[in-house]
């Protein structure tokens, strides 16, 4: 009883070890978007370039996810999470240094591939080191890692940058990156040998997971909700700075919104642990942050006494109901992989597209809010992709893809 006890508390604290190395990795994307109008007006980037600026952390994520896959089934995902940590150390002194859009654009193609090791193999770390009856619960925490790192991300930036510059904050992050270090090496379980055959096992286990459609599906549908997530939070800051809002208020808001992500993540875990379909979650989610999104944007709030407020709580509901999106899919990327398949490569292929969508979102949005002169079409966007993601989660179904979520833990847990 000592003993499996030991476990138990030892497999909890390495799933919260790996949630927390998420946490401060996806900080370094979140520490941007409040720091964006002080950086325009810095180096002069016109809204497009700031669009530009808010994707390219994923461009590494967009073009290597398949690469990663190869590296961790090769070198092991422990060593993978320790190596994305230090890219995103360097990127981030890197951007410290920046004086120019260059130099920071640069940067941030490394942080994305720091970024895009650890998120790579962070959920198969968790699945392999977490009893089956706690699982739905450790990956509901691990999808709500970008939420917590929004609202962390936002509302410190937004008040660090009262008293200092951004250059400063850069440097502050790469320092408070090192803090996962200790933790992964201490708590971690050291990897495992490499499989006889090394990299060439590893490429045709790559190879059978990429012909399979299931990671492709579920890949393209999670691009879907992230094209609209990043693009609406991303810019918000600035969207608020342009209605009058001055001072830390855009970035405090834009945090809650964020953060109401991360508790939508949480929740949904009860409802796969009960068994609830995924289609059902997934549909409901899109049709949900379609309904809000076009609330928020395409009513006039600003000429309505009060309804900034409005516009607020309608982009809060977005971002809670969107939540049952990610935490589904990533729920379902773990396992993914068909019958002598990677799973981290199934969690590469995803979060190529994942990233894809992150890429590009930013981008359309600000190519939308420039030609029509502002944020009100922005809804055209999310209804879009909202129905080309119901589209794909009509799809997806316990049945086909071979899933159970709902897990009983055994009789001596309860």
């Amino acid at each position: 009883m000592v003993n499996n006890a030991t476990s138990r508390d030892s497999g909890n604290a390495i799933w919260i070890v790996v949630v927390f190395t998420g946490v401060v990795a996806a900080l370094h994307i979140w520490k941007l978007p409040a720091a964006v109008p002080l950086i325009r007006q810095q180096l002069d980037l016109s809204l497009v370039e700031a669009g530009v600026l808010l994707g390219l952390v994923q461009v590494a994520g967009m073009l290597g996810g398949l690469a990663i896959s190869l590296l961790a089934e090769v070198i092991g995902p422990r060593r993978c999470l320790i190596l994305g940590l230090g890219l995103l150390i360097g990127g981030s002194a890197m951007g410290g240094f920046s004086h120019d859009a260059a130099l920071l654009m640069s940067s941030r193609v490394l942080e994305g591939a720091g970024f895009l090791l650890v998120t790579v193999v962070a959920p198969g770390l968790i699945r392999l080191h977490t009893t089956p009856w706690r699982l739905n619960t450790a990956m509901g925490f691990w999808t709500a890692y970008m939420g917590f790192a929004t609202f962390v991300g936002l509302i410190t930036t937004a008040f660090i940058l009262q008293i200092a510059s951004w250059q400063t904050w850069w440097f502050i992050m790469a320092a408070v990156t090192l803090i996962p270090i200790p933790l992964i090496l201490r708590r971690v379980p050291v990897d495992a040998p490499a499989a006889p055959g090394g990299a060439a096992t590893a490429l045709k286990r790559i190879g059978i997971t990429a012909r399979s459609p299931k990671p492709w599906v579920a890949g393209v549908a999670f691009s879907c909700y992230t094209v609209q997530w990043v693009s609406v939070v991303g810019f918000l800051p600035g969207i608020y700075e342009a209605q009058g809002i001055t001072g830390i208020w855009p970035g405090i808001l834009s945090a809650v919104v964020g953060g109401l992500n991360a508790v939508g993540n949480i929740c949904t875990a009860p409802l796969l642990q009960r068994g609830v379909p995924p289609r059902v979650l997934l549909i409901s989610g899109f049709t949900l942050m379609a309904a809000s999104s076009t609330l928020a944007f395409a009513v006039p709030w600003e000429s309505i006494s009060g309804g900034l407020v409005f516009q607020v709580l309608c982009v809060a509901v977005f971002s809670f109901t969107g939540a049952a999106i990610p935490a589904t899919l990533t729920r379902m990327a773990v396992d993914l992989a068909p019958e002598g398949g990677s799973a981290p490569a199934a969690m590469g292929l995803m979060q190529q597209l994942f990233n894809l969508g992150s890429f590009v979102g930013p981008t359309i949005a600000a190519w939308i809010a420039t030609t029509t002169g502002g944020w009100q079409s922005t809804w055209w966007m999310t209804c879009a992709f909202t129905m080309a993601g119901i589209s794909l989660s009509l799809w997806l179904s316990e049945k086909r893809l071979g899933i159970k979520f709902g897990q009983q833990a055994p009789a001596s847990s309860r």
